[in-house]
């Protein structure tokens, strides 16, 4: 299996789809791991993009280590992938927390590999009341198991109904999420209390907010259309009744809309 180092020696597994057309990288959510963008990857793939995917350190198959989930170490672990890769041109595409590291790196190692970067249901602009992680953090350490099965159905809800696309989706991605040591998922839920926006307000290439108005882990009003708004160069995409799982629940519009925003090079 691939893997680049980090600079603290940690071995962080990546997928790489080959190919010579445009690149599109593709930054994964809390506590899953780049297989969620199975859908998305097979769908650029198709279109002719090389396809990148980062497992994030403690997260899939890299290395689990005792430190480093910090932001400024998940974009370092970011910037490292691309610079191994020598990656130019790059349509940078993240997910929920994936969209902290997206800015962090963009802020901190700029944009000359970045033309375009795409928020889905992002955590940006952050700012999560300590008192929030706090009780998701004690959640965990109760009953893990429990507090994901309990939150999934509403991580897939589709159109206000309460309704999913199939259980086994739901326990899929509950299994997934629970190969994630629990000492990594509370470590790196800390990012979220970061203030991004003055970082949002610098970013200078074209980007493109997508958010579900019925996404119940990062409420839109708090999130999604504060982040276009802070963005110079946004648009804003609403998925009525969509929830924060939409690379799953919507992944045929949302396809099409990367796709279309990534081609407009």
């Amino acid at each position: 299996m691939p893997h680049i180092e980090a600079a603290d020696g940690t071995r962080l597994y990546y997928y790489d789809g080959g190919g010579t057309g445009p690149v599109a990288v593709f930054v994964h959510a809390w506590s899953l791991s780049s297989t969620m963008w199975e859908y998305q990857v097979a769908a650029f793939r198709e279109a002719g993009y090389r396809c990148i995917t980062l497992d994030r350190r403690g997260h899939g198959r890299s290395d689990v280590p005792g430190t480093g989930f910090d932001l400024d170490t998940l974009a370092g672990d970011l910037a490292g992938l691309l610079d191994r890769l020598d990656l130019r041109r790059v349509v940078l595409i993240a997910h929920s927390l994936g969209t902290l590291e997206l800015t962090r790196y963009l802020t901190r190692y700029g944009t000359g590999r970045v033309d375009r970067a795409a928020y889905v249901g992002g955590m940006a602009p952050g700012r999560v009341p300590p008192e929030r992680l706090e009780a998701i953090v004690a959640a965990l350490r109760a009953d893990r198991p429990k507090w994901f099965h309990d939150g999934a159905p509403a991580y897939f809800a589709t159109s206000g109904t309460g309704a999913w696309l199939s259980p086994a989706l739901v326990d899929d991605a509950v299994r997934s999420i629970l190969v994630t040591p629990l000492e990594v998922q509370t470590a790196s839920l800390q990012p979220m209390a970061e203030d991004l926006q003055a970082e949002l307000r610098s970013i200078d290439i074209p980007t493109l907010v997508v958010h579900g108005d019925a996404d119940a882990s990062a409420a839109i009003d708090v999130t999604g259309r504060p982040t276009a708004a802070l963005l110079p160069y946004s648009r804003l995409e609403v998925y009525p009744g969509a929830p924060h799982g939409l690379y799953v629940t919507e992944k045929d519009r949302l396809n099409k809309e990367l796709l279309a925003f990534a081609a407009a090079h």
